[in-house]
């Protein structure tokens, strides 16, 4: 799946349409409460500009209707702290492919970087319309995907855009590269032991990445509330833990299928309410009682958990062990977190909650990758191929 990059192509002079992941959160105000995914991109930035590169930056920002402006969803702010990030002014154009857009694009000097307004104000990026595509498309020499949390997605700007642009340069950003690089070819070919740790709420959500990864891994643990959906297809109790008891045939199936490399919590931490200050007990697995409910893995298969990280050489985590935002239910997914860190395997965090949990535990420079790409880093788990990189030109 090996994509030319950015750095395979001379920008000088030419205009490069980069597709960038710019969803960053923004609180009441319009102030960026976390500008990870604007620092996540500079590398492409910077070696575009630097080697005299004239930049149009798009990226979506929430989930605007697509019927035009709506200034809570205004990249306006992106556009200033990238220019204090890269220390240039950053313009800013206050339309997709409208007027000031246009004009903008014509006027770009080698070395400039225009940011254009959230591309899903306009109908045409979900849509996928291709004459909405063509007008991004007839502006650029070149189109570079660095979008890693939008890859799995049909959106024009991923994939109507780069077909627009037949004949002319398609290549990935450093990031997606990188995701590739993690995500794709070292779990095609891993070191082993090769353990897989996944948690989340709901069974139904990884079914595709469970059975995938159990057919490739030596150990593959479970936790997090999908945990007791387990428990009740060997016949436990689960008091009032979250379950899905549709999905407990499907659960038997992969119990079955998995025998000694999946590997199921021993005991649990529970609370008889949701709230930090609640009772809490900790119980064998399968022996929840009623009006308790399981909100944690339990520090005997916290230690377990640990132990067979410690013993691995490849590492994919994706979904936290427990209530990590509540403490102390969040002991769990700091063990195992704390594990992946010491551990000297090749370790690979899937983004979402998994991300989340290993920033805010201040892990996240102990490990391998830290995607940035929820729902795709998911999907190419899964083994799914996206058609936003086939595109793209092979290496």
């Amino acid at each position: 799946m090996a994509k030319k990059t950015i750095a395979d192509v001379d920008p000088n002079n030419k205009v490069v349409l980069m597709r960038v992941d710019f969803n960053v959160p923004l609180d009441e105000a319009g102030n960026i409460t976390d500008d990870r995914r604007i620092r996540m991109a500079l590398p492409s930035i910077r070696s575009v500009i630097d080697r005299g590169g004239k930049l149009v930056l798009i990226s979506h920002l929430g989930r605007p209707k697509g019927e035009g402006p709506e200034p809570k969803y205004s990249l306006a702010p992106v556009a200033k702290r990238l220019s204090e990030l890269l220390n240039k002014p950053v313009q800013f154009a206050t339309d997709v492919v409208g007027p000031d857009a246009e004009a903008k694009v014509k006027a770009l000097q080698p070395g400039d970087v225009l940011l254009l307004e959230n591309l899903r104000f306009h109908p045409g990026e979900k849509s996928g319309d291709p004459e909405f595509a063509a007008r991004l498309a007839s502006w650029a020499d070149i189109y570079c995907n660095d979008a890693f949390g939008t890859c799995h997605r049909q959106d024009a700007s991923m994939v109507a855009v780069p077909k627009a642009m037949d004949g002319k340069p398609k290549v990935v950003g450093f990031l997606v590269a990188k995701e590739i690089k993690y995500l794709s070819e070292v779990i095609a070919n891993p070191e082993r032991p090769f353990v897989a740790i996944l948690g989340g709420a709901k069974v139904s959500d990884k079914i595709k990445v469970i059975n995938r990864l159990l057919d490739v891994c030596d150990r593959v643990l479970i936790g997090g509330a999908m945990a007791y959906t387990f428990a009740l297809a060997q016949g436990g109790r689960v008091g009032n833990s979250l379950v899905e008891p549709d999905k407990v045939d499907l659960a038997k199936e992969l119990i079955a299928k998995g025998g000694d490399r999946l590997v199921l919590p021993v005991d649990t931490h529970c609370g008889d309410s949701f709230s930090p200050d609640c009772h809490k007990m900790i119980v064998k697995a399968g022996e929840i009682p009623d009006g308790w409910e399981g909100l944690d893995i339990g520090p005997e298969t916290a230690r377990k958990y640990a132990e067979i990280i410690h013993q691995a050489k490849t590492i994919v985590w994706n979904g936290p062990m427990g209530v990590f935002e509540m403490p102390p239910f969040d002991e769990g997914t700091k063990a195992v977190a704390q594990a992946i860190a010491e551990s000297e395997a090749t370790s690979i965090i899937g983004g979402g909650d998994s991300a989340a949990a290993i920033e805010k535990l201040g892990f996240a420079d102990k490990v391998t990758h830290v995607s940035t790409g929820g729902g795709a880093s998911l999907a190419m788990l899964e083994g799914e191929k996206f058609e936003a990189v086939e595109l793209l030109d092979d290496a």
